[in-house]
């Protein structure tokens, strides 16, 4: 499979699901995982779903994580089987209890909105929080914004919404470095407000097309220019 791997980091994906193929049929999980992706992506191959979906199934009840984490996907959404989010919950659980973190991050909403789950806010936090501490983004963000307004059992700390926004803005995340400068202006999570850090990040949120942050530099900076300062 190494020929396989190499044509997949080349992005030779036709080379790639070729040699790919033979091993999948002997029964390799990790062949047919990413089999299985290929199909779904339809990168050197015909996309379809089906044939995605069944080299997911193969993989998933060998043990391999990635595949687990996208047969539950692909319940989820109804892509190549129909929609069952009950399915869907199955799957991302025994990738989650791998370790898997966007499927940690997955569950995390399934209990929140109680989808193919009764609805369960505790065991919501609980994933969300094991998603956010392995890095996944969209799992810190969401928990950055629960502590900034004190949500879903999170009480309100604004000095934990500022860790998370941080860790978010340093990645260069737009929405996190504009939450984050938002914070410094407002004087939330710090000591006092910092106006200078604020428009830091504004900037390099600003950089990066988010309109919000462009909107707020534009006017502080209006003010700056309109601020009087008296004469004698």
């Amino acid at each position: 499979m190494p020929t396989a791997m190499r044509a997949m980091h080349d992005s030779n994906y036709s080379k790639a699901a070729a040699e790919f193929r033979e091993p999948a049929l002997a029964g390799n999980a990790k062949a047919q995982s990413h089999l299985g992706y290929l199909f779904y992506t339809g990168e050197g191959v015909t996309q379809d779903y089906h044939e995605a979906v069944r080299w997911f199934t193969l993989a998933a009840v060998q043990g391999d994580v990635d595949a687990q984490y996208n047969l539950a996907v692909a319940y989820a959404f109804g892509q190549g089987v129909k929609k069952d989010d009950t399915e869907a919950v199955i799957w991302y659980l025994r990738a989650a209890d791998q370790g898997h973190a966007a499927a940690q991050y997955s569950l995390a909403i399934c209990y929140t909105y109680g989808l193919g789950v009764v609805e369960d806010s505790l065991t919501a936090v609980e994933w969300l929080l094991m998603s956010a501490e392995q890095g996944y983004a969209d799992a810190q963000l969401t928990v950055a914004r629960l502590y900034e307004t004190g949500n879903l059992l999170l009480t309100q700390d604004y000095g934990k919404a500022l860790h998370w926004y941080l860790i978010l803005a340093k990645k260069d995340l737009a929405d996190a470095q504009y939450a984050l400068a938002n914070m410094y202006r407002d004087g939330r999570g710090v000591a006092a407000a910092d106006l200078e850090e604020a428009r830091r990040w504004y900037r390099l949120a600003a950089g990066q097309g988010h309109e919000p942050a462009k909107s707020q530099l534009q006017t502080m900076e209006q003010k700056q220019e309109h601020r009087w300062t008296p004469t004698l």
